[in-house]
């Protein structure tokens, strides 16, 4: 998971009572307070990501492309893999050579293998937004309400079955790493070995950056396949003070575009991350902006 970016429910006050009613509540120490409550549904990124249909379509849509492509990227047994090589810009990408090393497969873990549909449902129930606090206590006490994200499982179980080495990195705390393995088992995705199969923040002196923990993987294996749910799980160039629109372009450049789908694999997350931001100049291009005609005008 990279760093949490959040936008935080907005809070609705429980509506004052008509003026008799406030008076029957009065005592002499004051007027009852006024309890603030969450919201009365979830956000609607939430429910697009943990309760539509739609999401789980996309997610698996997601995995059998993953499984597909890994399958013939096996069998022809490439020479590079898809991590970007130290010193490789998103203008002028290179890649980790594979040599004849074995392959991998290498996935964040949050809202990317693992929903975390408990602190989702503490987020939004609370409305008050990501806290550092609730998510460390989190990453220690809430094995037993998380899920697979639609697919996975069973993906993570194909790309096995042929030989792929199944590597989690994500950015929970390294001082967690046991608690995170047990979360991922009881996910049903299978067994996380910390240093082996699981990187985690902390182990490196990058901190959230994810570059050094891919590269050093990359000198055990070949890493075929990257999955994540934002885009600093594939390389950490797209982080590096760009503005939203040059960030966005950067995806789609000659370089870059041809990985998608075919090495690298981007599952769905509209309720927090590096993605949800910008304002209106940034998201809507100036010639790409429309208002009703004026009345008689055609």
């Amino acid at each position: 998971m990279a760093t949490m970016m959040r936008l935080a429910p907005a809070l609705l006050l429980a509506p004052l009572a008509a003026c008799a009613t406030t008076s029957a509540t009065t005592s002499a120490t004051g007027p009852a307070p006024v309890t603030p409550t969450g919201p009365a549904v979830p956000p609607t990124g939430m429910q697009y990501l943990y309760g539509s249909g739609e999401a789980a379509a996309l997610s698996r849509q997601a995995w059998t492309a993953l499984v597909a492509h890994t399958a013939a990227v096996v069998k022809a047994r490439p020479a590079d893999s898809v991590v970007l090589a130290d010193g490789a810009s998103l203008d002028a990408p290179k890649y980790v050579p594979c040599g004849n090393r074995p392959f991998a497969a290498v996935f964040d873990v949050d809202e990317t293998v693992m929903l975390n549909t408990g602190f989702e449902y503490h987020d939004a129930k609370t409305g008050k937004g990501y806290d550092a606090a609730d998510w460390d206590a989190w990453e220690k006490t809430g094995e037993g309400a998380v899920g697979p994200v639609p697919g996975a499982d069973s993906g993570l179980n194909a790309l096995r079955a042929m030989g792929v080495t199944v590597i989690f990195n994500t950015n929970r705390s390294a001082a967690n790493a046991d608690a995170t393995a047990r979360a991922i088992k009881a996910a049903g995705l299978g067994e996380a070995v910390h240093g082996t199969t699981l990187y985690l923040a902390g182990d490196d002196a990058m901190g959230s950056r994810k570059d050094g923990r891919r590269w050093t993987i990359s000198r055990s294996y070949c890493v075929i396949a990257l999955g994540g749910d934002q885009l600093g799980d594939f390389t950490d160039l797209f982080n590096v003070g760009q503005s939203v629109p040059v960030r966005r372009a950067a995806t789609e450049g000659p370089g870059i575009a041809k990985l998608w789908g075919a090495g690298w694999f981007v599952l769905p997350n509209p309720v927090y991350g590096s993605g949800l931001k910008g304002g209106f100049d940034d998201v809507f291009p100036a010639d790409k902006r429309w208002a009703p005609p004026a009345q008689g005008e055609k």
